[in-house]
């Protein structure tokens, strides 16, 4: 029996190793040439009550990981661990390095094995809002078919007291019993959105995951839907998991944040710890990026952020932020791809590139079609590169038409700690705590 207590310190989810690879099929047998790393070896917990702000920019994985902490996706590796007590977290943490010695955990509580009364338990806890309001609707379905469903599929009523639930979840949020024989057409932008979360709230779930539940709405119905959300916690105990991309709006939502870049987390703080001071520069650039947020409006000295958001099929190596970072050192991890990027970029170059074999992402030859074609991308490399990828270059070569290039080769870049319960996963230890 769990006491009020270790209610109170539950880990309602817990997140391990958690990865979701989607393949790339090309022709006619649509064989398997790559895949999509859309989440890749991301961990965090969410406590009972909190709530938890997953932020980044559009293709990072923020929706990806939301369906699969909410069930509706299956991992590739790693697991989703749902309603642990304290001593079963630390169970998770120990089992961790054992496949083996993990699986009967894992049967009684990873979200994607549950079977039987678990999963029905999880399935009525754990709800889902999502970003379109309009398409997450059954357009040929009144509100009070909507709204009710999960009643009725659950079993929790049915009839007149099945209306008069539905009722009382739309008075909940602002809504009424004149709109019970609408249809979603029929509502604002706002009104869609209050719908949806009366819906989600319909079995009294524990955790309600929110992807962008604001962000098609304008600023004044965008506030109204916060306050809503915010009282709805406060009387209901509810934990989320709120995803955006809006700074602004997770700071005045969540207890924790957790920045994630290219499937991955590149900072892992307390919210105000990461306003205050933060230990990753692709963290610092989003702030510096939203001006609302800088108080004193200063922004001498800064540079934004250049190019956009790498290939997730072909992440770089060492540090994934790095192509675009304005403090990048010589061992965040330059490679080839850095490379053939700026042969892309340089007009007429490219087209002259035959072949590139590769022996490492940090190891390759490129073949030109012509020797002053290899001498050019010497001649340029040298001149135009940036000097923290000149300066992790180990050999660069021309033979002929072949250019033999080798960077130094680093390792992925962890979290590791920046202070109490606040994490980064850059290569400058001291960046920010100044």
């Amino acid at each position: 029996m769990t006491t009020a207590v270790e209610a109170d310190t539950r880990t309602l989810i817990a997140v391990r190793g958690l990865k979701k690879h989607f393949p790339i099929k090309e022709g006619a047998l649509q064989r398997v040439t790559g895949h999509v790393q859309a989440v890749d070896e991301v961990s965090f917990d969410i406590e009972k009550g909190q709530t938890l702000g997953l932020v980044g920019e559009s293709g990072c994985g923020k929706t990806t990981l939301g369906r699969l902490v909410a069930g509706l996706s299956e991992p590739t590796a790693g697991g989703v661990y749902f309603d642990l007590g304290p001593q079963e977290k630390i169970e998770l943490d120990r089992l961790m390095a054992s496949d083996a010695e993990r699986a009967e955990f894992d049967d009684e509580h990873r979200v994607d094995l549950l079977k039987g009364d678990a999963w029905r338990r999880f399935r009525r806890n754990t709800q889902m809002v999502f970003q379109d309001s309009f398409a997450s609707l059954n357009p040929r379905q009144l509100v009070k078919d909507i709204v009710g469903r999960p009643l009725r599929v659950h079993r929790e009523a049915s009839g007149t007291a099945l209306v008069e639930r539905v009722v009382e979840l739309l008075e909940q949020v602002g809504l009424g019993r004149q709109h019970l024989y609408r249809y979603p057409h029929q509502f604002s932008g706002g009104q869609r959105q209050r719908i949806s979360i009366a819906r989600a709230l319909a079995l009294d779930p524990g955790l309600v995951v929110l992807d962008e539940p604001s962000s098609a709405l304008d600023v004044s119905v965008q506030a109204q839907i916060l306050n809503l959300l915010h009282d709805l916690q406060a009387d209901r105990g509810l934990t989320y998991l709120f995803i955006t991309h809006d700074l602004s709006v997770v700071r005045h939502m969540a207890d924790q944040i957790v920045v994630m870049y290219l499937g991955r987390v590149s900072e892992r703080a307390p919210t105000d710890d990461l306003f205050a001071a933060p230990r990753h520069p692709y963290t610092e650039a989003l702030l510096r990026a939203s001006p609302d947020l800088d108080a004193d409006g200063d922004e001498d000295g800064f540079q934004g952020l250049e190019g956009s958001v790498p290939d997730p099929a072909r992440p770089p190596q060492g540090c994934r932020f790095h192509t675009r970072c304005v403090y990048a050192t010589r061992v965040c991890g330059w490679e080839i791809d850095d490379v053939v990027l700026r042969l892309e970029e340089t007009p007429g170059l490219f087209d002259r590139l035959e072949d590139v074999e590769r022996r490492s992402p940090f190891d390759a030859e490129l073949r030109f079609e012509s020797e002053q074609a290899a001498r050019t991308l010497v001649s340029t490399f040298q001149n135009e590169a940036p000097e923290p990828m000149r300066d992790a270059l180990e050999d660069m070569t021309v033979e002929g038409r072949t250019v033999a290039i080798r960077f130094n080769p680093v390792p992925e870049v962890e979290l590791t700690s920046r202070g109490t319960d606040h994490e980064a996963a850059c290569v400058l230890e001291d960046f920010g705590s100044n």
